[in-house]
């Protein structure tokens, strides 16, 4: 319900209705979903992205949000503060603010600078690369918003190249285009990006999300450890993450398999650089089907690593999820030699940890081999989790080792 009467406000007011939960609001939960607020003709009259007072079923009022009657979840909390005004200016605090914990955290620029809802803008997403930076704004109040959003960016960090990704299903969600535009300055190529000592290419207006995936970086390093002098497997691999991080660990060789044969191409670039182009093979098509051809061809390795995409992004796919994630571990356990290591990882929002854990407990089980499970990793701290929000820690990552 909107409430535009009052000649003060700078903005309409949207309500919820009277069984909805106004204290978890109050108490930092950021969403509002759409069968939580009144939704009248005038609310539904708001455009995508457009801003609001919320209030409580008693007229309380409870936060500044950003309505979408198009998405599910309906609003998103933009500031505790109902008159705050969003322009540069509030988009350069809530920045310092995440960069402070960034610069704190690590000695070189290239992280993830704003993990959505954690660091107060809902569904912003921006990675740094040095003097480079993409912003992923998947919801419609920061396309509605993106010039002050990029302009306090280049203001706070320095940098002075700025892409937008506009692809994937969270913008699809919000009803917003795909498009993926250069907002200022230049590219001439694939940026290097170091990172455990290794060095990854990362195709900011080509690749994959924003270009490289820095939540692994921890689970990067761990499997490093276990390489040393061993032979690995990186499947899903992307750009290279896990055998990358791995040679530059000390194993003896690696190779990664994925279907983008241009992430593969980046992946032998970053080997190049690293001057370990000889101990990198690259194998290009299905996962599935590679894996099935290596456990043909008796190929064994003291490591293992899947990093595949969500297969359960949503509750509805959970359980064919949990096959899948099964039948990951069954097919990767068999290439494990004996007394090596297997990392599996899941990233879908909908699988909780002791779902993943089980699933593929039971695909190491299936592959007739026992487990000790010796590591349990989540996304590096740039990717803050609110705690109000589980679907902010989506990333899982097991090691295990193999009898």
């Amino acid at each position: 319900m909107i409430d535009s009467d009052t000649p003060f406000r700078a903005h309409p007011v949207v309500r919820l209705r009277p069984k909805a939960e106004a204290r978890a609001i109050r108490h930092g939960f950021p969403w509002v979903y759409a069968d939580e607020l009144v939704t009248d003709r005038r609310t539904q009259g708001l455009a995508p992205g457009a801003l609001a007072v919320l209030e409580d079923a008693e007229r309380r009022e409870l936060a500044l949000v950003t309505v979408n009657t198009h998405s599910k979840i309906i609003a998103r909390v933009l500031d505790r503060d109902a008159g705050a005004v969003i322009d540069r200016a509030w988009f350069a605090a809530r920045l310092a603010r995440a960069l402070a914990l960034r610069a704190r955290l690590y000695d070189a620029p290239f992280y993830r600078l704003v993990h959505a809802e954690a660091d107060g803008l809902p569904g912003v997403i921006i990675d740094r690369f040095g003097d480079a930076a993409v912003i992923q704004p998947n919801a419609a109040w920061a396309e509605a918003h993106l010039a002050d959003l990029a302009a306090a960016l280049a203001e706070v960090t320095g940098v002075t190249t700025i892409v937008k990704n506009g692809a994937g299903r969270a913008r699809g969600l919000e009803g917003l285009p795909e498009e993926t535009v250069l907002l200022q300055g230049a590219l001439a190529g694939p940026l290097p990006v170091p990172m455990n000592g290794a060095t990854y290419m990362a195709d900011l207006l080509g690749g994959q999300k924003t270009g490289l995936f820095f939540d692994q970086r921890p689970n990067h390093a761990f499997a490093a450890r276990l390489a040393a002098g061993g032979r690995v497997l990186d499947v899903f691999s992307h750009v290279g993450g896990f055998a990358l991080a791995c040679l530059a660990g000390g194993a003896q060789s690696a190779l990664a398999v994925d279907a983008s044969a241009p992430a593969l191409a980046l992946a032998a670039q970053g080997a190049e650089a690293m001057g370990q182009a000889a101990q990198l093979a690259t194998r290009q098509g299905d996962a599935f089907a590679a894996m099935e051809a290596l456990a043909a061809e008796a190929a064994q390795f003291e490591v293992v690593v899947c990093d595949p995409p969500a297969f359960a992004p949503a509750k509805p796919a959970l359980e064919a999820g949990l096959r899948a994630y099964e039948r990951v571990a069954l097919m990767a356990a068999r290439l494990v030699a004996p007394g090596g290591y297997i990392g599996l990882c899941s990233c879908s929002h909908a699988v909780d940890l002791s779902a993943f854990r089980n699933a593929s407990a039971r695909g190491i089980g299936r592959a007739g081999r026992r487990g000790q499970l010796i590591f349990t990793g989540g996304a590096g701290p740039d990717h803050p989790m609110l705690p109000q929000l589980a679907e902010s820690a989506y990333l899982k990552a097991l090691f295990f080792r193999l009898d």
